[in-house]
């Protein structure tokens, strides 16, 4: 079982900055693609960010240039350093990993952009 507690959330008004911290516990060896993903009122998940054990990174098109993911193996932690805040950008963001083929979610945090 694994287990991902997110945290640095919160509320920022636009052109803000946040970033958002991942870890990953539980038995493993090693983990795959970690990503971001985030869900707005009425609307589906949507994927924002991914990297690979090789830091090879994707992002969605509207998060380029503003957001940049990054990872540390050895700590098992995926992070989201979030600049230039839009209100668009409200959403629930979830820590997502694989491991072993099978993919886990954490409970999400709350990002909340005031215009």
């Amino acid at each position: 079982q694994v287990q991902l507690v997110e945290s640095g959330g919160g509320l920022v008004q636009a052109g803000g900055s946040l970033r958002l911290s991942c870890a990953a516990s539980g038995r493993f060896s090693s983990i795959g693609v970690m990503s971001w993903h985030r869900q707005a009122p009425g609307k589906q998940r949507e994927l924002v960010a991914s990297i690979n054990i090789y830091h090879s990174t994707n992002y969605a098109d509207s998060v380029k240039g503003r957001f940049t993911i990054s990872r540390d193996n050895r700590k098992h932690t995926v992070s989201l350093q979030m600049n230039d805040l839009k209100p668009e950008d409200t959403a629930v963001y979830y820590c997502n990993a694989n491991v072993h083929f099978q993919a886990y979610w954490g409970q999400g945090t709350q990002v909340t952009v005031s215009s």
